[in-house]
């Protein structure tokens, strides 16, 4: 009896990460418990002793792998307090948490949106947690003087979260492995940050001149080439 449980574990996880297989294999609405019971090897009947339904099976894939992320973003955070630092971090660590798993990547970007349930009903608390995260390192930030103080930092998390989401979508999307290759996502992390980086920052103290924070004139009454942006092509 005290080996049950375990037992009972590794089963669960078993028909979890079979699921993951068909789901994104098939599609969500295609599959059929049947097809998650075969890919891991059990009795269709014993996936209903974990799952009521296919549906619980999707949302749970989805608890399981919002635990795995929540873990791995305090992980990724924990190596600076720095919150220009922490937002280049958080992009990093999300694709990349993409990368490493393309199947359940395609699983949480594609199919669990065709879930009526998950949709309209489910209340997705650890999605919150996770884009809380980035809502209090602007409520750091801006504690610091770091950040500007009228961002809303709700407003900001789910912007944030939308830029990530989309750019991870179009990758998972992406069929060719060629095509993929051609939008690397370490440089769209970086490339993402930076644009809500620039957004959040408190403008410098101005000194003379122009005022603005962005003026890149110099003394001699020339200009200083802009930066070009991270990615751009040399023409």
């Amino acid at each position: 009896m005290a080996d049950s449980a375990p037992r009972r574990a590794d089963k669960r996880e078993l028909i979890t990460e079979a699921a993951i297989e068909v789901f994104a294999e098939k599609g969500f609405n295609q599959a059929r418990v049947s097809d998650v019971a075969k890919k891991a090897g059990v009795a269709d009947g014993t996936i209903y002793l974990y799952f009521k339904n296919k549906e619980d099976l999707l949302l749970s894939i989805f608890e399981q792998k919002m635990d795995e992320l929540l873990a791995g973003l305090g992980e990724a955070l924990a190596e600076t307090d720095d919150p220009v630092e922490r937002v280049r971090a958080f992009a990093r660590f999300h694709f990349r948490s993409v990368r490493s798993d393309r199947r359940a990547a395609e699983v949480l970007q594609v199919e669990l949106r065709l879930s009526n349930k998950f949709m309209r009903e489910y209340r997705p608390e650890k999605l919150w947690a996770y884009l809380g995260v980035f809502g209090q390192i602007v409520r750091e930030g801006q504690a610091r003087g770091v950040f500007r103080a009228d961002v809303d930092p709700f407003v900001g998390m789910w912007a944030f979260f939308g830029a990530l989401d989309e750019l991870a979508m179009q990758w998972v999307l992406a069929r060719r492995a060629e095509t993929r290759e051609r939008f690397p996502l370490d440089l769209a992390a970086d490339q993402v940050a930076e644009i809500f980086i620039r957004g959040l920052l408190s403008p410098p103290p101005s000194h003379g001149g122009s005022g603005r924070p962005d003026d890149t004139s110099d003394p001699q009454g020339g200009s200083t080439p802009r930066p070009r942006p991270v990615g751009a092509e040399v023409p």
